[in-house]
Parts: C-alpha cells; structure tokens; sequence
C-alpha cells in the first residue's frame, strides 16, 4: 500500500499548479483515495473559485465511494464562510471517514476550527504528514498572516565581479543588461508568481522598465514605487501606462487617476511602506531594485529569500551589488547565467 506521505506529495504537485492565481489565498491540493486507488483529485485553480476539496470530491465519479474513502489535502479545509462554503461542512457532508492533513492553517478565521469540526463530526483526522513541505509551499500566506507583511523577495543581477550597474555618465539612461536573454523569461515567470513588485523611483528614472511578465503568459503583479519627493512625472513612463495596477508610494498629496494611484505611508521607513502594502492584501513581493532599495531592505532586516543572477563577465568598475547575508539553499546553473537562492536566518 502506498504511503500518506506519497498521497501528500500529490497534493503539493497539484497546489503548485495554482501559484500566481490564487493569492490572497493560500495554495492547496487535494487528493480522495479508496482501496489504494486515486478516485478523485483537484487544487485550488484561482481566487474566488471553488477550493481544492471542492474540485476533488466533485471529481469522484462515483459519490458512493466516499463513504469509504480518505481525502487528502495539504492545508486544513476551511470552517467559515468566505467567497466559498466551508470545506470541512462538505467533507462531514459526503461523509468522507477519514482526513489526512499537511499543516494546520494559522491564519485566525480556520486555525484548528476545520479540524475540531470534523473531529467532533466523528471523522478520523491525521495532522502533520509532510508538515515542513506543506508549510515551505505556502511560506507566501503564512508571512502574510502571522507576520502581516508580504513575504519578501530581494532579486537582482550582477556581473562576475560584484557590481549591479556600470558607472553611467551624467544623464545616461537605459537597461544594462547583465544577464543572457533567456534568463529573462524566467525572471518574467518569478513576476507572475508573486502578487507585487516594488523598485525605487531611480530605477525608473534611468531604465524606464515595464516591470509585467510579457514574456511569459501569466498575470502582471502589482507595480510600486518608492518616490518620496514625487520627483517624476508616471504618464511618461512605462508604469504609468495604466495598463497594469500601479502605485506610486509618496508624501506628496496627489489625486489618484484609475490605474494609476498614490499612497502615503506613515513615513518612509521599509516597515511602515510594507504596512501600508499589507493594507491592499499583496501577500508577496518582488522587489527588483535598485541597489539602494535593495539595500534598504537588508538594513532593516525585512526580507524573506534572496534570488541573485549572476552573469558571465566582469564590469571592473560600477554600482556595487548589495552587502547580504543569510543560508544559501540553493545555487543553480541557467546556461551560462548563476542563480542563488539565499534565505534570511
């Protein structure tokens, strides 16, 4: 017979399949097994729709079999009403006999609400099977309740020797690029992943970027950007295009215009601009750059992963690549390009 670890791992491949569409949810796969066999399956495919216990016990083609049957899912079904009926009411109703669970899901309106329901309903419930794995998916949801801020990604590009931009003349503008082309593609699929994306007003000033996922079919993120003074004018960038939300965080007192809109924090401090990003329920957040507000979150110690690209040449002279430490989990190889992965302790 095979394992509840091995039915879990399926429901972490399938909730995987719903990252960048779900937030502010969290992601979640279920899996429904009777006699060893998978009857039915389904995670949570986008925000608003039906929930990953929902999508597999209506994929049971047979509803007769779940009377004698074990569902799997890697995050606690739900007790309350949201966009969506309780998925632990469905499961007493279907009366599934036994539920094998991942993590136990913080976030107050659930936390332990599911499972003390479908316990006192008589059902056998098993907590913990993959905990670590179930809780490293949904790193995103949990830092975005226990810690109510985004989840923190810190990402950029330097060359072989350690610099983020060439030493530019006065007035010179436009993207130097330090990676290969192909990487870009992958780092458009890092932005559809995560529900913003923040830079500082100077890395529009000079590149001008669009900051959107173009080269991979998904969804843009949230645009932000640190202009304290309002030193520049959106319509004439690329992110006051408004096409895609974008918010130009100031202390300036501007009337918004559609997609287009200002905010003022409290005062310019990381914490007190992520307060205010929280506020909107952005549960993630890339930021890109520059050097400086890249830096300025590693002073104040607010960040989660660091993903740094490294490319093939030397520059001898430039911008210095931010100062960071923290666990290096992973290095990879993109062709001729370096990926790290680097986690805060």
């Amino acid at each position: 017979m095979k394992t509840d670890e091995y039915y879990m791992e399926q429901c972490i491949n399938l909730a995987l399949k719903g990252i960048g569409n779900v937030a502010p949810n969290p992601m979640v796969g279920s899996v429904i097994v009777h006699n060893d066999t998978v009857i039915g399956e389904g995670y949570h495919e986008k925000y608003g729709q039906a929930h990953a216990e929902v999508n597999a016990i209506n994929a049971v083609k047979d509803k007769s079999l779940l009377e004698k049957s074990t569902i799997y899912v890697n995050l606690e079904p739900c007790a309350h009403f949201g966009k969506t009926p309780p998925c632990s009411d469905l499961i007493i109703s279907s009366k599934i006999p036994r539920v094998v669970i991942g993590c136990v899901d913080s976030y107050s309106e659930v936390s332990g609400k599911g499972i003390a329901k479908m316990l006192s309903a008589g059902i056998d419930v098993r907590v913990g099977v993959m905990e670590s794995e179930s809780l490293e998916l949904n790193r995103r949801f949990f830092t975005y309740h226990n810690k109510q801020r985004p989840y923190i990604i810190l990402k950029w590009a330097q060359s072989k020797d350690g610099y983020i931009d060439i030493k530019r003349a006065k007035n010179e503008k436009g993207i130097f690029w330090i990676t290969q082309p192909e990487t870009k593609k992958l780092v458009h699929q890092w932005r559809h992943e995560e529900a913003g994306i923040l830079v500082g007003s100077n890395t529009i000033r000079i590149d001008n970027p669009e900051l959107t996922c173009r080269d991979y079919d998904g969804t843009s993120p949230t645009r932000f950007v640190i202009d304290q003074k309002l030193r520049l004018d959106y319509p004439a960038f690329k992110v006051g295009d408004r096409k895609n939300q974008t918010y130009i965080l100031t202390e300036k007192q501007v009337i918004s215009n559609g997609k287009l809109q200002f905010l003022s924090p409290e005062n310019f401090s990381i914490k007190a601009i992520l307060k205010k990003i929280y506020t909107l329920e952005i549960q993630s957040l890339i930021v890109e750059g520059g050097a400086f507000t890249i830096q300025k979150f590693l002073d104040e110690n607010i960040w989660d992963e660091a993903r740094i690209l490294t490319g093939i040449r030397d520059l001898k002279d430039g911008v210095k690549a931010p100062t960071i430490k923290g666990t290096i989990i992973k290095n990879i190889d993109l062709d001729k390009d370096k990926l790290t992965i680097i986690r805060n302790d």
